[in-house]
């Protein structure tokens, strides 16, 4: 292992992260993004995802496992034959997240100390689903690191990424310089945190850090959440056309960036002069330009695939599609928008109203995971077309919220 490798682990060693405790795991279920079952099965395979079809998993940079026990956890309760390997340097983070593992009792999963660098593909693949959330960002050479991933990855596989955000992160890099030079070559772990939050507390009013009100991570009072921020010894960040081009560098292609609202310049733009001027962009010229008129995008969560099945890749609207409420109790869902026709989220400061139309509350209270749009249309009554205004409205910025994907019936 390279010295630059040899930090990292030391790093995670002491520092796993996020910070978690396996008890936790008899009271809740961890969910995020990437890696959610719903949304690789949107934005992977076009909702064709079936449980009698084997499903082999890669975690590439585990840490402390919130990805492979959520995945494993959802694979298990929907009955999937599923063989997951979880990969990471750290023997502390793997120990959190095989006793999180074994207070689940799942058991798809295999545990392995290592590096993303060395996987061959004669020895590990290939993968039908590769997760690499917050790895390539810390490695000296990202290209090489999805190159390798893409080694292992199936013909018709994909995977969930996620990658920090320059715009978001403002302030972040000549704080993370400044502290390397009152730091030194002889301050280590407690006494680099100590002297971090002593330049936290005396910092200038000015300072780009300071004045960016996105990073909450160094409020928290965790040493692991503070170190990772400020104190890494390995850090870049990226803009959307930069994700794009690394991704060409493997021939791969983002299928979704997540939440999809967020990516929308509709969602900062009111003024119908430039709405109109932005319609007809290609949706990743879309991404870009949001990303930069929100400017606040301090990390970006998306999905690949091969270029060459990219556009088979993500589910469409139409006879066979299965809506389905992500992580929310429809009826709840359901009783919220009709209150008054709208949605609100807070993404990073912004805040976003979101509305809908008649009898949006309706179709919602309908979409069990079991009906089908066909069925759901008979049930409300509706004549073809109606239904398709309706759902197409209803859908959209409930997609955008990440709130709403789509599955193939069966």
């Amino acid at each position: 292992m390279t010295g630059a490798g040899e930090t990292l682990r030391a790093h995670y060693e002491d520092y796993p992260y996020p910070p978690r405790d396996p008890a936790d795991e008899k009271n809740r279920l961890v969910v995020g993004s990437p890696s959610h079952l719903d949304e690789i099965n949107h934005y992977l395979w076009a909702g064709r995802l079936k449980p009698e079809q084997p499903f082999r998993a890669l975690v590439a940079g585990g840490g402390t496992g919130d990805a492979v026990i959520m995945l494993a956890q959802q694979l298990k309760d929907r009955g999937f034959a599923a063989d997951i390997v979880y990969l990471d340097l750290s023997e502390p983070s793997l120990g959190v997240a095989r006793a999180r593992a074994d207070i689940r009792g799942l058991n798809t999963i295999r545990f392995r100390i290592g590096s993303l660098l060395d996987l061959d593909p004669a020895r590990d693949g290939p993968f039908d689903y590769i997760d690499c959330c917050g790895v390539l960002h810390h490695l000296p050479d990202p290209v090489a690191g999805l190159h390798r991933l893409t080694g292992v990855l199936a013909a018709d596989g994909g995977m969930g990424m996620m990658l920090y955000g320059s715009l978001g992160r403002t302030g972040v890099y000549p704080l993370q310089d400044a502290l390397r030079a009152l730091a030194g070559t002889d301050l280590e772990g407690a006494e680099r945190l100590d002297l971090t939050r002593r330049v936290l507390a005396d910092l200038p009013r000015q300072n780009w850090f300071r004045r960016n009100p996105y990073l909450g991570d160094h409020d928290t009072g965790d040493d692991a959440a503070l170190y990772d921020l400020l104190l890494h010894s390995q850090d870049r960040a990226y803009r959307v056309p930069e994700i794009v081009a690394l991704a060409a560098t493997a021939g791969l292609t983002p299928t979704a960036f997540i939440e999809p609202v967020r990516y929308d310049p509709d969602s900062y733009l009111d003024d119908p002069v430039l709405r109109q001027r932005v319609a007809h962009l290609p949706w990743l010229k879309r991404a870009a330009l949001a990303e930069n008129l929100s400017g606040a995008l301090k990390t970006h969560v998306f999905y690949l695939t091969r270029s060459a099945r990219a556009d088979q890749a993500v589910v469409e609207v139409g006879a066979g599609a299965v809506p389905v409420v992500r992580e929310q109790d429809p009826a709840l869902l359901s009783k919220a928008i009709a209150k008054d026709a709208t949605l609100s989220a807070d993404f990073d400061g912004q805040r976003l109203t979101l509305r809908f139309p008649d009898r949006a509350a309706d179709l919602v209270a309908l979409c069990d995971g079991k009906r089908d749009l066909g069925v759901i249309q008979q049930n409300l009554g509706m004549a073809s077309a109606d239904f398709s205004d309706l759902f197409g409205a209803t859908y959209r910025p409930l997609n955008g919220l990440n709130l709403m994907l789509l599955r193939l019936s069966s």
